[in-house]
């Protein structure tokens, strides 16, 4: 796999809502896979969600006793969601300016 695979491997993690969501609940702490929240979805979906990430290289997971706790990686992945989240809000901004 070369790096542009890598690439899209990583973004396509990050292109789903509840994606985002785990990954927002995770800035702060570590947080047991039990923890992680939805009101969407189920635990089951939610463990598809968070091998997604692992699998992308975003979270990684640790056994502690009978509980999965994950983590961010590297906490640069929320730099790129902040400036994501910027881009966002100056382009809404724009457009509402225009209105």
């Amino acid at each position: 796999m070369d790096i542009k695979e890598f690439e899209v491997k990583f973004f396509k993690a990050l292109a789903h809502p509840v994606r985002i969501d785990i990954i927002k609940q995770l800035a702060n702490e570590r947080i047991c896979a039990c923890e992680i929240v939805s009101e969407e979805y189920s635990q089951s979906n939610m463990s598809q969600h968070l091998k997604i990430l692992k699998d992308a290289g975003i979270l990684k997971v640790e056994k502690e006793g009978n509980k999965m706790m994950y983590e961010i990686k590297n906490m640069e992945t929320m730099d790129i969601l902040k400036k994501v989240d910027k881009i966002i809000v100056e382009d809404l901004k724009s457009l509402l300016g225009n209105i």
